[in-house]
């Protein structure tokens, strides 16, 4: 069977550039109609995407559009008060408890990419990662230095702590590695390639080059020392 046919239009491109400059409620239900055009088509492409990725992993998320973040911003704990977010975005979640991880695309003018891994792991989960990592750093570090990994994503992004953290050697060979609290890898877009007609292949493809990082946390995360499922 072919993959679903997706291509993200110039004009939703066109209508992010026109939101962010005139980011209040007036303009936008002004063009109320014009946005639901554009969601149409972006939630064509997650459907065209979501898809193709089924045919390499198992994911939860059931249809392109539920994997969709609303465009209304919740602005009741940010300083930031505008309404609306400013790009089309959204994530999909891995199915079963033993594929850990997630998928996230953004599509904004400038600043399109895609991401996966670990945004916020639980202190358990954190301290799991880190346990693995302090015993034997090898198979993530083969990871990382991967042609796949490197040509796709460059290097391991994330927050991270200025020294190791508590309770663990800060003279262990692994600190560069420790000391991250997010595990993330992010690869960019230009707007020239999100409005090719292959952005959906070029996403799946940089989908499937996270999943050897994905597989390797997923393990640690569901297995004890001894091969056992937890």
């Amino acid at each position: 069977m072919p993959s679903a046919p997706s291509i993200i239009p110039p004009s939703a491109l066109a209508f992010l550039e026109q939101l962010k400059a005139h980011n209040y409620r007036e303009w936008f239900n002004e063009h109320k109609e014009e946005y639901l055009r554009e969601l149409v088509a972006v939630e064509g492409f997650a459907d065209a995407l979501l898809a193709r990725m089924n045919q390499h992993d198992l994911i939860e998320t059931p249809t392109g559009k539920s994997s969709l973040h609303r465009i209304y911003r919740d602005t009741r704990f940010s300083k930031d008060k505008t309404p609306y977010r400013t790009e089309f975005s959204g994530g999909f979640r891995r199915a079963t408890k033993l594929r850990r991880g997630g998928y996230y695309y953004r599509i904004e003018p400038g600043n399109s990419f895609v991401g996966g891994g670990f945004w916020g792991p639980n202190a358990p989960d954190l301290k799991r990662i880190r346990d693995d990592i302090s015993y034997d750093a090898a198979p993530l570090r083969k990871i990382l230095k991967s042609k796949q990994f490197v040509s796709n994503f460059g290097a391991l992004q994330g927050e991270q702590l200025k020294t190791a953290p508590k309770g663990y050697d800060a003279t262990n060979e692994a600190v560069d590695l420790l000391r991250y609290k997010q595990f993330l890898l992010i690869k960019p877009f230009t707007d020239e390639e999100v409005l090719s007609p292959a952005f959906a292949d070029k996403v799946n493809d940089a989908f499937k080059a996270m999943r050897p990082f994905l597989d390797y946390m997923s393990e640690v995360l569901t297995m004890d020392e001894n091969g056992e499922g937890l």
